[in-house]
């Protein structure tokens, strides 16, 4: 007699709690969608200040699984006990929360707070006292080391990108690393989604101001995220980075469309081009180049944690001209935290992050 045996095979998952402060603005919405597809993770306290007190649910209807949830006020004892805390907060006020959560708590920083490695540029563009410089969440960010990927392993704190930042970084930095174009005269046109602005009440922020309208604002040098792009471009082996950046609000919710170009490196074949950034982005999970004469749209980027990007030569310009499309609140912000998160407590780094956008 043959006895039959049934193996049973038990997954078990852990389980990681996760706090997130400023659940009720744009970015911490964003987070509680995108965690909510990771296998392991369970929400803990949700956060914020004036709405404090109030159901998720006045605040992100789409959450339903989530819209019962009490909003309790930001403090130390709050948000203590979790092993992530995802802080989505206006810059300028996430410094203060993470100085009093124990080390041993993973901190992810949505804000700008501990991006920036130079006090002096955090003082010129934000203003204030810098706060520090933590792990940088962008594990595509081509370093002398490697990726970024490579020191994210293990760390406890961790600082997001900004969104125009992911965009301009990812398109231009495999030019930067193979030597193809000429940093010292970059030039990013950006078209933006209004997300990108944040709940704020402000006048320009109306649909009757912004329906049909397209409006540049933080011209001329002005805006917050130059020295971090520069950053990154520097991190990827450039030198005298000069860079002419203008972002432009356009009427749709969410999105980045970047337009960058720089020239085209002496002495460097038009061929050499798209090697570049084929070679950079060939095992990326995330970052796609797409197929020549297939240009990125914002809306194939929706709900996905996906770049896409194109590349072509203005052989009459002398120019490389780089095409990149996130969605801002996603691979520029939410999933970015995500991916980083995983990278950090050694999961899976695509755990519960999609490919997949929502278009048309």
């Amino acid at each position: 007699m043959i006895l039959g045996y049934a193996v049973v095979c038990i997954v078990i998952h852990m389980s990681i709690s996760v706090a997130v402060s400023g659940a009720s603005g744009y970015v911490g919405g964003e987070v509680l969608r995108v965690f909510s597809a990771h296998p392991d993770v369970e929400f803990g306290a949700l956060t914020a200040h004036s709405s404090a007190g109030d159901a998720l649910g006045a605040h992100q209807p789409h959450l339903r699984h989530l819209a019962d949830r009490v909003i309790v006020d930001t403090t130390p004892e709050t948000l203590a006990g979790h092993d992530v805390v995802v802080l989505a907060l206006p810059h300028g006020a996430s410094a203060a929360v993470a100085a009093q959560l124990p080390p041993e708590t993973l901190v992810i920083d949505c804000g700008a707070d501990h991006r920036l490695a130079d006090a002096r540029a955090w003082a010129e563009y934000y203003g204030g006292e810098h706060a520090g410089t933590w792990p940088y969440g962008m594990p595509e960010l081509l370093t002398a080391a490697g990726r970024q990927r490579d020191a994210l392993a293990g760390v406890k704190r961790i600082a997001v990108p900004g969104c125009n930042v992911t965009a301009v970084t990812l398109a231009l930095q495999p030019g930067v690393a193979a030597g193809v174009v000429d940093a010292a005269d970059v030039v990013a046109v950006l078209a933006n989604g209004y997300s990108g602005a944040g709940k704020k009440l402000a006048t320009h922020l109306l649909a009757s101001e912004a329906l049909g309208a397209a409006q540049p604002y933080g011209v001329g040098g002005s805006h917050r995220h130059i020295p971090e792009i520069i950053q990154n471009l520097e991190s990827a082996g450039a030198s005298g980075v000069r860079l002419s950046f203008t972002p432009t609000l356009v009427p749709m919710a969410r999105g980045i469309l970047a337009t960058v170009t720089a020239p085209l490196a002496r002495g460097v074949h038009v061929e050499a081009v798209r090697d570049a950034w084929e070679a950079a982005y060939a095992d990326e999970p995330f970052v796609h180049l797409l197929p020549e004469g297939q240009w990125p749209s914002t809306a194939a980027t929706l709900g996905a944690n996906t770049a896409l990007m194109q590349v072509a030569v203005d052989g009459k310009a002398g120019r490389v001209v780089i095409v990149c499309a996130i969605d801002n609140l996603v691979k520029g912000t939410a999933g970015a935290a995500l991916q980083s998160m995983n990278i950090a407590l050694g999961l899976e780094e695509t755990a519960g992050l999609t490919t997949i956008g929502v278009a048309p």
